[in-house]
């Protein structure tokens, strides 16, 4: 039946079902050849969506996208340029920055690549970086989107991974690593730059460019990008003040996000309109019900692959292979860069985390640890072909092929794989803050 149930997911892949549709049907094949009713996996996916927080998604979803319509992206590139903007790579180090602090908003490796980079790749263009430099940069920087809280893959691996694990734990575990990634990205990007002479190209003087960065330098400019970008930077805060604070939940702190965030549109900068309201709830319920597509699909998946006993036989299989928990991450490792590769990273966290996490925790890992190792694994798979959702949203912002940018990605790789083996072989990277904070 196990044999059956991967089989028949197999082919609906390779037919091109979508990977939500794919889960579901080879779930109650499996399911029908066992002599169980179909209405029982119409149970087990309103089970699966009748969650609290869960919840949390579609607030956060909505709050990024009200912050992103707010026209916050242009704030929190000129704050960013005012602090590293002068270094050697420095449009290229803004684009890392910003990254970061738009993650802090959004929640979204896709959202955080086109905001950024439709602002971004053309500046640093006109500063004499390659085109493929500039996009390949914008593409790694986007995954900071999921790995720096809040995030939705985080909230995905903690209702998915069948262990009790806080979703406020994960945010904080995602602090230390997000770190990590963006400096050594920064470091990279810093001794490529000085190494081939990027950024190097002197604009006219009276460049309306020119004048702006020029501006950004002074003291005075500093503190007034500081003082744009303030409200945009306090969301965060917010959020993860308020949940460790104990005075609300991840999902109240979603929902209070989207106050914040309306407030901050329609009072504050007043760049919301009625008409882009529409066109930001409209996009948001359309983002929500794909995610909870896949979740209610996955879940049914799950409780398949539970009553088949599959996360027992695989750990069967991996203590049959070694009893360390290091040849134990090292073949996760290898496994999620691979699955990340192919598989969508929300599809990615419900398949897989119900079946790794319970194999990881007898191996004496961290279940919290292994959230944070299985999702930079997959955020690494979105910049990585075939079906990175960042290469192809940074080579749509920059009218790019993927092929064109794969060459300039390979230091990063190179880069992002050693910040895999830090991350997965030092837990305190990632369990210091929550640690300090229980």
């Amino acid at each position: 039946m196990i044999g059956l149930l991967f089989l028949s997911l197999l082919v609906l892949f390779f037919l091109g079902f979508p990977v939500a549709f794919a889960m579901g049907l080879s779930s109650m094949i499996t399911m029908v050849n066992d002599g169980i009713s179909v209405q029982v996996a119409v149970q087990r996916i309103f089970s699966t969506l009748n969650s609290f927080p869960l919840m949390a998604i579609p607030f956060f979803i909505l709050a990024g996208s009200l912050m992103e319509y707010s026209g916050i992206s242009q704030r929190l590139v000129n704050f960013a340029y005012s602090i590293v903007g002068k270094i050697t790579g420095g449009l290229a180090l803004v684009t890392v920055v910003t990254a970061m602090f738009f993650a802090a908003i959004s929640g979204s490796s896709a959202a955080t690549v086109a905001a950024v980079g439709s602002i971004l790749i053309p500046s640093m263009i006109k500063r004499g970086f390659p085109k493929p430099f500039s996009t390949s940069v914008q593409a790694v920087s986007g995954e900071l989107g999921v790995i720096i809280p809040p995030s939705i893959p985080m909230i995905i691996f903690a209702l998915s991974a069948g262990a009790s694990i806080s979703i406020g734990e994960l945010f904080m575990a995602g602090v230390g690593p997000g770190i990590l990634i963006a400096f050594s990205l920064m470091v990279t990007i810093y001794f490529i730059s000085k190494f081939k002479g990027y950024g190097n190209s002197n604009l006219d003087p009276l460049s309306d460019q020119a004048i702006e960065e020029a501006e950004l330098m002074s003291t005075s400019g500093r503190i007034k990008a500081f003082r744009s970008a303030i409200l945009p930077l306090l969301m965060p805060v917010i959020i993860l003040g308020g949940i460790y604070g104990g005075i609300f939940t991840p999902t109240e702190a979603a929902a209070v996000a989207v106050g914040y965030a309306l407030f901050i549109g329609l009072v504050i900068y007043r760049t919301l309109s009625i008409k882009n309201l529409m066109e930001v709830l409209r996009n948001s319920v359309l983002s929500t019900s794909i995610i909870m597509f896949i979740i209610g699909n996955a879940g049914l998946f799950g409780w398949v692959l539970t009553a088949k006993r599959v996360p027992d036989l695989v750990a069967e299989w991996f203590l049959s292979i070694s009893t360390s928990a290091v040849v134990f991450l090292i073949l996760v490792n290898l496994l999620l860069l691979l699955v990340g590769m192919f598989l969508e990273t929300g599809a990615a966290i419900v398949i897989m985390a119900p079946i790794l996490t319970p194999v990881a925790i007898q191996f004496g890992v961290d279940p919290v640890h292994f959230g944070i190792i299985m999702i930079v694994n997959l955020a690494v798979g979105m910049v990585t072909p075939p079906i990175g959702v960042n290469l192809f949203v940074a080579c749509q912002v920059a009218n790019l092929r993927i092929e064109q940018i794969i060459k300039p990605l390979i230091p990063f790789y190179l880069v992002l794989l050693i910040d895999i083996i830090l991350i997965s072989y030092l837990p305190a990277i990632s369990l210091w803050l929550p640690n300090i904070l229980k």
